[in-house]
Order: C-alpha cells, then sequence, then structure tokens
C-alpha cells in the first residue's frame, strides 16, 4: 500500500509520513501541487493526502486533475478552513474525506483505513450499473442517466446517490450518509449534507414529473419512486 503526500509543511510532512511507516505503508512526499499532481498521475499509489494551500498549484486544483484522470484514486484533504462552505468547494473538487487542522493522527489513520477497504470493496464490486426507477447508475463509467436524459454529478454527488441508490426505500440519517459517503462523524454544527442533498435533488428531479429523493422530518432521506411523498 503505497501512499502520497502532498504537504509544504516540513514538520507535519515528517510527521505524516512517519505515522504511514509506522503502520505498515509505504509513502513519499512531495512539496508543492505541481509536483504532487505529476506524482500521483503517474505512479501506482492506493491514496493521495494532500493539503488545499500549496506552492506553485493549489490543492484543490490538484485533486480536480488527480479525479478527472484517476477517478478511483481515494483523496484524503488536510486543511486549517473548517466551514460549511470550505469543506463543499473541496468535496466539489473530488476529495474522499476532509480533515482539519490540527487533527489526532490516529483519526487520519483510520480515515486512510477506511478508504483503502472502501475502495477495495468498490474494485472487487462485480455488480457496474445501479437501477431503481427511471434512474441509471454505471460505476465504470461514472455516468449517469434518468429517463434517457445525461445528468451530471460531481464526484462526491455521485458518492452519495450511488449510497441511495444502494439503500433505496431506506431512510437514510445524517449520521448513517456522513459516516458512509464521507467517513467522518456527522457536526450537528455544519448544514453539508443538506446542501449536497439539495444539489443532488435539483439534479436527479427537477423537470421529472415524479419525485425520488424525499426528506423524512426529524430522521433523514430517502430515495422513493412514490408521487404521494412528494
Amino acid at each position: 500500500m503505497k501512499i502520497l503526500i502532498i504537504e509544504d509543511d516540513n514538520r507535519l510532512a515528517s510527521l505524516l509520513l512517519r505515522a504511514l511507516h509506522e503502520n505498515g505503508y509505504e509513502a513519499d512526499v512531495a512539496y508543492d501541487g505541481q509536483m504532487g499532481q505529476k506524482l500521483a498521475l503517474n505512479n501506482d499509489y492506493k491514496l493521495v493526502i494532500t493539503d488545499i494551500i500549496l506552492p506553485k498549484k493549489d490543492g484543490l486544483e490538484v485533486c480536480k486533475e488527480i479525479r478527472r484522470q484517476k477517478s478511483s484514486l481515494p483523496i484524503i484533504m488536510l486543511t486549517a478552513l473548517g466551514t460549511t462552505d470550505d469543506k463543499v468547494e473541496g468535496f466539489d473538487a473530488g476529495a474522499d474525506d476532509y480533515l482539519v487542522k490540527p487533527f489526532e493522527m490516529r483519526e487520519l489513520l483510520a480515515r486512510v483505513k477506511v478508504l483503502l477497504n472502501r475502495y477495495a470493496n468498490l474494485n472487487s464490486n462485480t455488480a457496474s450499473t445501479l437501477i431503481y426507477s427511471d434512474l441509471e447508475l454505471n460505476l465504470n463509467t461514472k455516468t449517469v442517466v434518468r429517463n434517457n436524459q445525461s445528468i451530471h454529478l460531481t464526484p462526491k454527488e455521485f458518492k452519495l446517490l450511488e449510497f441511495m441508490m444502494r439503500n433505496s426505500e431506506r431512510v437514510l440519517s445524517r449520521t448513517e450518509i456522513a459516516e458512509k459517503v464521507w467517513e467522518t462523524h456527522f457536526d450537528t454544527g455544519t448544514n453539508f449534507i443538506d446542501v449536497y442533498i439539495n444539489y443532488l435533488r435539483k439534479k436527479i428531479d427537477k423537470g421529472f414529473d415524479t419525485k425520488l429523493i424525499h426528506t423524512k422530518s426529524g430522521m433523514g432521506f430517502i430515495l422513493l419512486n412514490d408521487e404521494s411523498e412528494a
């Protein structure tokens, strides 16, 4: 398991490198975004840990380019910025997880393990297409179609929809969504899950007579083909 660290803070980069080595991972370090992107795209890494604020090329742009060329490479974003808007921006760029500095090293290691396991399970999953009602999600091409209309989703929107389709007709709490899609504990002080549900609802349901994404007040959200729920 080889991991790439993109971090311009020498002290933090050294701490990350040592922690990963002590836990059985191989790791390389890039100290600017430009070199980090080059290494990520030209080598067989299993996961990338990147800061946002980097010399030469910021982490958001690096993340977008990695996601464009290597859609199945998991990315953890590190940043000192922790507002809902900052998190949404990071997830929109393609990050799988978001950790605000300062953080506990054991928490980072736990998230690394979860992401590596999740992607390994996804890669071993033989089912390539999920279908619910007139909605179709292709796991190989990362495309979504509803009633023959192509729908463009960001990487995080795609993962949220995938989770909802795998658990269709079941109410999903914000806590469960946070743990299963974002691999993090739900912070009641932020509303980023509601933000993403609204993003998804506008793309999946807008313009269609039958609404599929519904809110269950006080409980969570459900993917359900039931016009009476709209």
